[in-house]
């Protein structure tokens, strides 16, 4: 039951990250705002989904190319590394044990 409903709760945080993808928003009027480290490190963090859903839709872009450069790129970078990373407690928890 414990398996089921981790599962469940993954499967949900999945969909509802994925439906935050950036993108091209064609209702709304171009005003091509800069993108800045806020934002490079929001998309950063949804790099994973945003690929996913850029393989099925060609209107979705895993990379804001209106940035401000190094501000955005840091952001973009880091939010990758907090996803991809996250917190080290495997890693903590697989201690070599000598007998």
């Amino acid at each position: 039951m414990k398996r089921q409903s981790l599962f469940i709760i993954i499967i949900l945080t999945a969909v509802l990250l994925a439906s935050c993808v950036p993108g091209p928003n064609l209702a709304a009027p171009v005003t091509e705002e800069i993108a800045g480290f806020w934002l490079g490190l929001w998309h950063g963090f949804i790099s994973l989904f945003t690929f996913i859903i850029s393989l099925f839709k060609e209107d979705v872009s895993i990379y804001e190319v209106v940035n401000n450069g190094g501000w955005y790129n840091f952001g973009f970078i880091i939010g990758v590394m907090i996803f991809w990373s996250g917190s080290g407690g495997g890693a903590a928890g697989s201690k070599c044990r000598k007998q």
